[in-house]
């Protein structure tokens, strides 16, 4: 009996050690980063909006957008207004941005748009590098002076850090800030650190025109910028992470729209998780590359909250298993409060970094009904098709 008692609890101590030891180097590696040298101010962008039906939102991003501190001769702000049935087209150009319209009611979505924009800004010629930036979202003046610095220095895809506009509009938010921080910011930090990728976030990224020519944006499931990373890292580039700008966007405040964006965005990591791993694994270990190896861990690595259920759940098995085997179940148990000490510290570092300040940690009482939330998602059929995220008033 305590040798399967024993085995039981290994089975559950094994990811959750993996994740929490992989997670601890992170956290210790992410000290600030240093800003590259300006640029020259020369390199010409063109800076896409994929919007489907926004007209309520979408002034707010274009000014935002217009009023980067760059050139104005160097840049331009393109809404695509994707199969909208709304007046998202015609409030964007009162805004002052420009705009593609596209129509095609059959192939929806958000790769699909960028697919269409940057096909569009490579026969063009203008931009000698393409931006997307979420149709919710707010950016800082510094943007593109922090792409163009590493584009001048070789860099060929980045991300800019993509925070959180509504911290304070519910408990969920608030968490999700911190989650943010820690899974944007902490581990950002210490893959640039490393020299890895810090993969495409969907919201504030950039990548030239050259690196498009050898990897054609073709990138349509439900995490297609993830899936992009993913193709960048295999071909043997790296996400740069520009720490110091910003593209932050609204987060779902309401049960009702936090699950539907949830489910999408679960539905998407999982099938990358099945598509991608093993021909990580395999990059990884043929070239060798560290870059397709961590983009392989990152897979891997469970989203924090089931990693919490993992840790509770083996701090549980063990606590109960001790009336058959005290000695065996003692050692996993105090195993598992070190994985949740681990934890600790790495939310604890991403609310330091999120800026959200001590009221942000009261949300962190909220974490066990979080817990439960993320549970029931699991057992609910999740769509395999594109859903737009209703905005909150």
């Amino acid at each position: 009996m305590p040798k399967l008692i024993n085995l039981l609890l290994l089975i559950l101590a094994i990811p959750a050690t993996f994740s929490c030891v992989y997670l601890a180097l992170l956290t210790l590696l992410s000290g600030a980063l240093p800003i590259p040298r300006p640029s020259s101010r020369r390199l010409r962008f063109d800076v896409f909006v994929p919007a489907h039906n926004e007209e309520a939102g979408i002034t707010r991003t274009a000014l935002s957008l217009l009023a980067i501190d760059w050139p104005r001769s160097c840049f331009r702000v393109i809404v695509i207004a994707d199969n909208c049935t709304d007046n998202t087209a015609a409030v964007a150009r009162t805004a002052g941005a420009q705009v593609l319209e596209r129509h095609d009611p059959t192939l929806r979505g958000k790769g699909y748009a960028l697919a269409y924009a940057f096909d569009f800004s490579a026969k063009d010629g203008f931009a000698e590098a393409v931006v997307v930036v979420d149709a919710d979202a707010l950016v800082s003046p510094n943007l593109l002076e922090s792409f163009a610095a590493r584009i001048e220095r070789g860099g060929k895809a980045i991300q800019a850090h993509y925070g959180i506009l509504n911290p304070w509009s519910s408990w969920r938010t608030q968490l999700i800030t911190i989650a943010k921080g820690a899974f944007h910011i902490v581990r950002s930090r210490a893959r640039e650190r490393l020299g890895l990728s810090c993969g495409v976030r969907g919201n504030g990224w950039c990548v030239t025109h050259s690196l498009l020519r050898e990897i054609p944006y073709q990138f349509f499931s439900l995490a297609e910028d993830l899936e992009f990373g993913i193709a960048l890292g295999m071909a043997g580039h790296r996400v740069e992470y520009a720490g110091e700008a910003f593209s932050n966007a609204d987060m779902a405040v309401t049960e009702k729209a936090a699950r539907s964006q949830r489910q999408r965005w679960g539905k998407g990591r999982m099938d990358m998780v099945r598509w991608r791993t093993l021909p990580l694994l395999r990059a990884a270990l043929r070239k060798p590359s560290l870059v397709c190896l961590d983009l392989a861990i990152d897979l891997i690595v469970a989203p924090l909250s089931y990693l919490m259920l993992n840790v509770v759940l083996l701090a549980v098995a063990a606590a109960v298993l001790t009336l058959w085997s005290p000695a065996a179940a003692k050692f996993w148990f105090f195993w598992a409060v070190g994985c949740a000490a681990i934890l600790a510290v790495y939310v604890l570092r991403g609310w330091q970094l999120s800026r959200i300040g001590p009221r942000g940690l009261l949300a962190l009482a909220h974490v066990p009904g979080f817990l439960f939330w993320r549970v029931k998602l699991l057992l609910v059929r999740k769509s395999s098709e594109w859903v737009r995220t209703e905005r909150e008033k």
